[in-house]
């Protein structure tokens, strides 16, 4: 999704902004963190530091973080970019600052939290490869024991508000003068992130660690948007609106489970074309047609079973509610600018039962399992969605990319080798 406003409009927007500072942490890492190093290795790390809107990314030096209990160490080999990721930087969602982003990663173990179960050190033993989902659950709250962990009360109280992990602090905290960074996330922007092991899955060696970042957040998302939110069947026509990152997976996703018709919606060729590799049976340029009216034609007159809005505007929200037949689903997944409104219906949402729903992601100990063997089968495509690879100090420009709207699918960002 490009973004037509002005980098000196958000600089503005941007500074207005309440962001968490320093002094609202801790002063910095107790004297055990700071000599914490990994076995045999490193005691300090690189990450990409988000300062505040306007602002490059910049590389700093961190204490090496250290996990704690339930919590393990990976060092990071890719990591996605994500518009989530650019709402953040361009300070439309607000978050604490100074952070690191970066929320959908692969790698491999490397340590363990003291006191860390002996189950969970078996499941993921030093070595072992993983991929660590966005939404990390406690597994304790209310909504993680009625299994709704992309509900979890832990991870919106403390991640998405403090930026810290559960004990609500970081585990970043500058090498220069100890100062602390938080955590969008696990902080995956970083050649070493902590993770909750709820929020991991074992990454078969036959799946390569760049592509299969995108796991974690862009597939996540959509399995959960068309298996929870939708309830999708066999069968069922699907339209997709916005077919990025996110809902390029949601075509490959709707395709393994047997949709009857596909339909890509987008505004540009390029992303359309992609799209008829990934599973879609029709596109429509919405620049070029009515978009709603087309789904309709396609589908007989009626609209489809269920719709996917995946770019989080206004217009798409309101197209995606009327795409659907009466007793359709309008999933809504992308996220928008604070105080962005979408209007609906209200008389043809209460008289033809139209269901708008809202999902943010999945389950990440039911259902990242799932989503990795879906890969692992081939009946995802890893290789078909990843677009565009790129090193470490050329995130900034990745992400300059993906605002402009540069990227047909997913970026990945490789980080250590």
């Amino acid at each position: 999704m490009a973004m037509s406003s002005s980098r000196a409009l958000l600089r503005r927007i941007g500074g207005a902004l309440r962001r968490r500072s320093f002094s609202d942490a801790a002063a910095g890492p107790d004297s055990a963190a700071v000599g914490y190093h990994v076995a045999g290795g490193p005691s300090y790390m690189r990450g990409a530091v988000f300062w505040e809107p306007g602002r490059p990314l910049t590389l700093e030096e961190f204490h090496m973080p250290r996990p704690k209990a339930g919590e393990l160490l990976i060092k990071t080999k890719a990591c996605g970019v994500c518009h989530s990721d650019l709402h953040v930087l361009k300070g439309e969602l607000p978050f604490s600052s100074p952070c690191v982003v970066g929320h959908e990663i692969t790698g491999e173990v490397v340590d363990h939290g003291t006191h860390t179960p002996a189950e969970i050190i078996s499941r993921f033993p030093v070595g072992s490869h993983v991929v660590g989902a966005f939404i990390m659950p406690c597994g304790n709250c209310f909504y993680c024991v009625k299994g709704q962990e992309d509900l979890c009360e832990s991870f919106f109280a403390y991640n998405r508000a403090k930026g810290t992990l559960y004990d609500g602090e970081t585990r970043l905290f500058l090498r220069g003068n100890g100062k602390p960074v938080y955590m969008y996330s696990m902080g995956g922007l970083a050649e070493y992130c902590v993770v909750p092991a709820n929020a991991l899955a074992v990454l078969p060696a036959s799946l390569p660690y760049t592509e299969s970042a995108i796991l974690g957040c862009a597939v996540f998302t959509a399995y959960g948007a068309l298996r929870h939110a939708a309830e999708m069947r066999a069968g069922d026509s699907v339209a997709v609106i916005g077919v990025g990152g996110v809902g390029s997976s949601c075509l490959q996703i709707a395709k393994a489970f047997g949709a009857s018709e596909v339909i890509a919606v987008d505004v540009l060729d390029e992303k359309l074309r992609n799209a008829t590799t990934l599973g879609a049976t029709h596109t429509v340029n919405a620049a070029k047609e009515d978009a709603v009216e087309r789904i309709k034609e396609i589908t007989g007159g009626r609209g489809v079973d269920v719709a996917v809005e995946a770019l989080g505007k206004a217009l798409t929200f309101s197209q995606c509610a009327r795409s659907v037949r009466d007793g359709g689903k309008a999933v809504m997944i992308g996220l928008a600018a604070t105080n962005v409104v979408g209007e609906v219906d209200i008389t043809r949402l209460v008289r033809r039962q139209v269901k708008i729903i809202g999902s943010y992601g999945a389950r990440a100990r039911q259902d990242l399992p799932q989503i990795v063997k879906l890969a692992e089968s081939g009946a995802f495509s890893l290789r078909n969605t990843v677009s565009r690879k790129c090193r470490f100090e050329e995130a900034n420009g990745a992400y300059e990319d993906l605002d402009q709207g540069k990227i047909v699918g997913r970026a990945v960002v490789e980080i250590m080798e």
